[in-house]
């Protein structure tokens, strides 16, 4: 069975920083592309970076220059460092990847999300 894990969110002053983690384990062939996503309360969830096999990586604009995503292909983790933080970044942020599994395709998988608070 194929699970993303989240970790590394917390409550951080405005200005701070914080590194999110997300670990793809299970049995799997490769992983495709990866994203952070976030929703705050009220509002939908949103692509926050993503980021694709070959490395190529794109961010919401308001994030930019802010925040950086990465990945480990080896460990099958996938990073958001996250500097500069405003009390507009606070949201439950979730992981998500494109996964091929052995001999029956792929799928979009999410972790269950970790809370990233700001405080201003």
């Amino acid at each position: 069975q194929v699970q993303l894990g989240e970790s590394g969110g917390g409550l951080v002053q405005a200005g701070g920083s914080l590194r999110l983690s997300c670990v793809a384990s299970g049995s799997f062939r490769s992983i495709d592309t990866m994203a952070w996503y976030r929703q705050a309360p009220g509002k939908l969830r949103e692509l926050v970076a993503q980021t694709t096999s070959g490395g190529n990586s794109k961010y919401t604009d308001s994030v930019k220059g802010r925040f950086t995503i990465s990945r480990d292909n080896a460990k099958n983790t996938l990073y958001l460092q996250m500097n500069s933080l405003k009390s507009e970044d606070t949201a439950v942020y979730y992981c998500n990847a494109r996964i091929w599994r052995w001999g029956t395709g792929s799928g979009d998988y999410w972790g269950q999300g970790t809370q990233v608070t700001v405080s201003s």
